[in-house]
């Protein structure tokens, strides 16, 4: 062993503490993380690594290269992760509990009002504004990847044909799993050539592909069975930013099933960009304002379960993962599928948010200060709204 893991270990081994301390560390995250999943992260190492001192900084990147590797939400799985570092499996729960249920919470009020008052003139005018920030948010959020992600002209060709063949009408977790295994298979063709065989660990996020065909069986006008195997699903496959969250609801609930429109999307994803927390508690939005009460707790369940499961299950691989040559390549295929997405999607849901030249103006300068300035997505939120509320006044 090395010096640099024998520190590691003797930081890890004397670092166990109790649940509270967990609890109340995500807690407090839960209730300020603004900003997505990378603030969320560099908040949490400045917790973890260099205040409290938990871990080091090279133990907190091998767990933050295993979150890469499983679906779900990063910077939630990363709090998990320490959890369980710190406290063990009670830790894990007590930590991912910790960090969801504030923002679930708060999502689950603004659901309510929406759902009471989001048809009224003031609540329209609101959205009117936040809409075309969010989706400078989401343009953001892809060209800060893109610069990650496309390693080459061939995983640019690929994001490429996944952002084609979802417009085509291809279905989304095809695409992601399909960019994986093409990408995997590729890159390693000498190794199958000398009778290498593709890695079981490979196919184990497969079982996502079988969701799908088990939620189209429940579907219904209105089904909660429908509604929890859905966002099991995607709680399941979903790989690279919670925006890519867009592409899978949209697919699900305004495509397929019908069950909210475009408008209710976006307004779904503005509240998750003005609540701190996870992105995904977008699900409990989504959830209340098709089934109420009940279809929240179902989706909020269904959506973060996965993440849960492959967290406690991923621990013992973390020191594997990143060096294998096989499941690199299917990382690196998953993460520019996931762009695509992100592309096709965003160009459908524009349509739906710039209606004007106000709005169009309210997305440049948007994405202008995200790019430049590095600004926090929930500020430009707020001024989305004051400006959609602005405007009412002066139109009268």
């Amino acid at each position: 062993m090395s010096k640099g893991q024998a520190a590691r270990e003797a930081v890890v081994s004397e670092g166990r503490g109790s649940l509270g301390e967990v609890t109340r560390l995500a807690l407090k995250l839960g209730f300020i993380a603004f900003g997505g999943p990378a603030a969320h992260i560099a908040m949490l190492r400045d917790e973890v690594v260099m205040r409290r001192r938990w871990l080091t900084d090279q133990h907190f990147l091998d767990l933050l290269g295993a979150t890469n590797i499983i679906p779900g939400p990063n910077s939630t799985e990363m709090v998990m992760h320490v959890g369980h570092e710190r406290a063990g499996w009670r830790g894990l729960v007590a930590a991912g509990a910790g960090f969801i249920l504030p923002a679930a919470t708060i999502v689950l009020a603004l659901a309510w009002l929406y759902v009471r008052y989001g048809t009224t003139p003031t609540a329209e005018w609101l959205l009117y504004g936040i809409k075309p920030v969010i989706i400078a948010v989401v343009v953001q959020a892809l060209w800060g990847l893109l610069k990650t992600a496309v390693k080459g002209p061939f995983l640019a060709a690929v994001g490429v044909a996944v952002l084609a063949l979802y417009l085509l009408g291809v279905d989304e977790v095809l695409l992601l799993f399909g960019g994986g295994l093409i990408v995997m298979v590729i890159r390693n063709t000498d190794r199958i050539r000398r009778g290498g065989a593709l890695p079981s660990v490979a196919f184990a996020p497969l079982v996502g592909v079988v969701l799908p065909w088990l939620a189209q069986a429940a579907s219904a006008p209105y089904s909660p069975i429908a509604l929890f195997l859905n966002f099991l699903k995607i709680g399941s496959v979903l790989y690279g930013s919670g925006y890519v969250l867009l592409a899978f609801l949209r697919g699900d609930f305004v495509e397929r099933l019908g069950w909210l429109t475009n408008d209710q999307l976006l307004d779904a994803v503005a509240i998750g960009q003005f609540t701190p927390g996870p992105v995904f508690t977008t699900a409990t939005f989504v959830g209340y304002v098709v089934g109420g009460l009940h279809g929240a707790v179902l989706a909020t369940v269904g959506i973060f379960l996965p993440s849960f499961l492959f967290v406690a299950a991923i621990g013992p691989l973390v020191p594997r993962l990143r060096s294998s040559p096989w499941m690199g390549a299917f990382l690196d295929g998953v993460n520019v599928a996931a762009l695509g997405l992100m592309a096709a999607v965003t160009r459908e849901l524009g349509r739906s948010a710039i209606v004007d030249p106000l709005t169009a103006l309210l997305a440049v300068v948007a994405a202008g200060l995200l790019i430049r300035f590095k600004l926090n997505s929930a500020w430009l939120v707020l001024g989305g709204a004051l400006a959609g509320l602005a405007y009412r006044l002066v139109a009268g």
